[in-house]
């Protein structure tokens, strides 16, 4: 995972319908501390000079400082380095230092993400997706988040599981996005969790399940989702004290297991 680019670009959050209810969505990179930023970009980019740059241009971005951060990260990307065009895509995108530029943010995505760079693939995914900057298709979304996703990132891997979900791009198949989603879930991901419990809730994919349902958005909320609490209650209505001690319990042996033991 490159930290570098996690500064640049804030959560998305766009809800979609999944069955009966409307309670997943996509997303693109979330942000990272700048102290694993820092060290991160200091492995990746190949020359002390470029790194000096690189750096120089993150300190400025974090000051508001947009217009230096452009000037430094410029030259970066247009020499091909692939963390410099994705937070050159991210800044087109949300029009920060430039005028917005859905085209310009694809262009600058591509470039990274032909280098395999996984937050690329995903956002880019995401243009194509939500038709920003490029023709709607979700045949080409679909394909983006999976170069992404089997490279192990948790918000690609969520966003397949959405397209699987949906039917959107490939054939609907719940079992396939409940695989996803416990991939990104296991990462930690709340709105891969989230997604398990309404997966659970509704029986798509999995056997329904009032506890499992529960845990999955006990541990979604407790890793910050802000609908996953309330879902949770609601399930609670319906279950037993016995059973809502039991969900309970296992959300916390999962969360301790660091996700490796999940369920009953």
């Amino acid at each position: 995972m490159l930290k570098p680019i996690n500064m640049i670009s804030n959560a998305v959050r766009a809800t979609r319908s999944l069955g009966p209810s409307s309670k997943a969505r996509r997303t693109t990179c979330s942000v990272k501390p700048l102290g694993a930023i820092l060290l991160a970009l200091l492995m990746t980019l190949s020359s002390p000079v470029a790194a000096q740059d690189f750096q120089k241009g993150l300190t400025a971005y974090y000051a508001g400082d947009f217009a230096t951060a452009l000037q430094e990260w410029t030259p970066l990307a247009e020499a091909g380095d692939a963390s410099a065009q994705y937070n050159l895509g991210n800044m087109y995108r949300k029009g920060q230092g430039v005028p917005q530029d859905n085209a310009e943010a694809v262009k600058w995505y591509r470039l990274a993400a032909d280098q395999g760079h996984a937050k690329a693939q995903n956002n880019l995914g995401l243009m194509y997706d939500n038709g920003q900057g490029v023709p709607q298709d979700n045949a080409e979304a679909v394909k983006l988040y999976r170069l992404a996703a089997d490279q192990g990132h948790a918000k690609a891997q969520s966003n397949l599981g959405i397209m699987y979900s949906k039917g959107q791009g490939v054939p609907q198949d719940y079992a396939e996005a409940v695989k996803w989603w416990r991939l990104a879930a296991d990462q930690g991901f709340a709105n891969a969790q989230s997604n398990l419990g309404l997966m659970y809730e509704y029986g798509n994919g999995v056997l329904q399940d009032n506890v499992m349902a529960h845990m999955w958005y006990n541990i979604a909320s407790a890793n910050g989702h802000d609908k996953a609490g309330e879902w949770r209650d609601e399930r609670a209505g319906l279950m037993t004290p016995a059973a809502i001690e039991k969900a309970t319990a296992m959300a916390r042996e999962c969360m301790s297991s660091g996700y490796t033991k999940c369920g009953y």
